[in-house]
């Protein structure tokens, strides 16, 4: 029961990420590396008194580094979207990284094999993704920077799953954190001033939450909770991270975030088609066909 309450407490914690980018009232960019600066740092205070070797070889280093470029993308794209639009928007865009895995794993992976089921599902998200443009056009730019941010989370899940078995949880996202944030500051001529703004106090309290509580003690939390039960089980936990997040946006943002009931029933087709992939893969088990694409 403590383990469940865990992960639950994780997944509170991502989905009050949306909600920070709202409130913090610096650039989407600028967030982003302030967020992964104060997570690398703490991560690395983390390894010396684990005494955990942060040197790896170049060959190592790159494929970190390429994720935290992967992660530091998605992170700016999903700020960027909650400010275009809001917080729900945003958080209706996230549950389709798993349909985006589904589809684009066999590519990454050159199988060129997908799931009939998956492709099903698929087919039900892009149907509800219609629906919300259909009924929340003046949030159209916003929701589009959403789902771009979710392929970018796909790519980075997809990458990470094979170098989570390669190195220590806490090396990998240090370097992934300084990659990120390098990332981040390339960036900032772009989607950015050009400079970096000091934080008000205010702010400096939000990031502070944004770095410790929703980046590095909620990534060492799902580690930790991933040791006793399966990962089905916190997929299907992590999948609730849009209800939440909705849920908290409109506490804490209010009438902001009040929504048209046609987005809501395209944003509750998605989190029940997503919900339900797993379900589905696990009841199917073997016996779904296959389709096969040869390049």
């Amino acid at each position: 029961m403590r383990d469940y309450l865990q992960i639950h407490l994780v997944v509170l914690a991502w989905g009050f990420t949306s909600i920070l980018g709202k409130l913090i009232r610096i650039p989407a960019v600028e967030v982003t590396i302030w967020r992964t600066g104060i997570a690398a740092l703490l991560l690395i205070i983390i390894a010396r008194i684990l005494r955990v070797n942060l040197r790896v070889t170049r060959k190592h280093l790159f494929p970190m580094l390429g994720t935290g470029v992967l992660i530091g993308v998605h992170w700016v794209l999903f700020f960027l979207s909650a400010r275009l639009a809001t917080a729900s928007v945003c958080l209706a865009a996230m549950p389709t990284i798993m349909i985006w895995c589904s589809i684009l794993e066999p590519m990454i992976r050159r199988s060129w094999k997908w799931s009939w089921v998956e492709l099903l599902v698929g087919a039900v998200v892009v149907g509800a993704v219609w629906m919300i443009y259909q009924v929340e056009m003046k949030y159209w730019q916003g929701f589009t920077v959403g789902l771009i941010s979710a392929v970018f989370a796909a790519v980075f899940s997809v990458i990470n799953k094979s170098l989570t078995m390669q190195h220590h949880p806490v090396r990998l996202c240090a370097w992934q954190m300084i990659g990120a944030c390098g990332t981040c500051f390339a960036l900032l001529p772009v989607l950015g001033s050009g400079r970096m703004s000091l934080p008000d106090w205010p702010d400096v309290g939000w990031l502070l939450i944004l770095a410790l509580v929703c980046t590095v003690g909620a990534y060492i939390g799902y580690l930790d909770v991933l040791r006793r039960i399966s990962v089905f089980s916190v997929n299907v936990v992590y999948n609730l991270e849009p209800v939440y997040g909705i849920l908290m946006a409109s506490l804490f943002l209010g009438q902001s975030e009040r929504m048209s009931a046609g987005f809501y029933g395209g944003a509750g087709i998605i989190m029940i088609a997503v919900l339900g992939l797993p379900w589905l893969n696990r009841w199917t088990g073997g016996r779904v066909r296959k389709i096969e694409i040869v390049p």
